[in-house]
């Protein structure tokens, strides 16, 4: 049985499905919602996998791009 949640905007967010407990089983997400959802999971993993690349600074990279005529 579906139960509706409301989002600020009056649309419906996101609805769940229950068991005959009331526990929540599943979800079903507008497509936006769910693409950026998956966007950011993306973007976690990236960070993830980036965390023991060296750091530059922003004038490095000012540098740098300003050498491969990108700004």
């Amino acid at each position: 049985m579906p139960n509706n949640i409301r989002g600020k905007n009056g649309r419906t967010a996101s609805t769940f499905i229950v068991n005959e407990s009331g526990v929540k089983t599943a979800v079903i997400l507008p497509m936006e919602s769910y693409e950026e959802l998956i966007e950011d999971l993306y973007d976690l993993a990236v960070i993830a996998e980036r965390k023991d690349e060296p750091v530059i600074s922003f004038e490095e990279l000012r540098k740098r791009l300003k050498n491969d005529g990108i700004i």
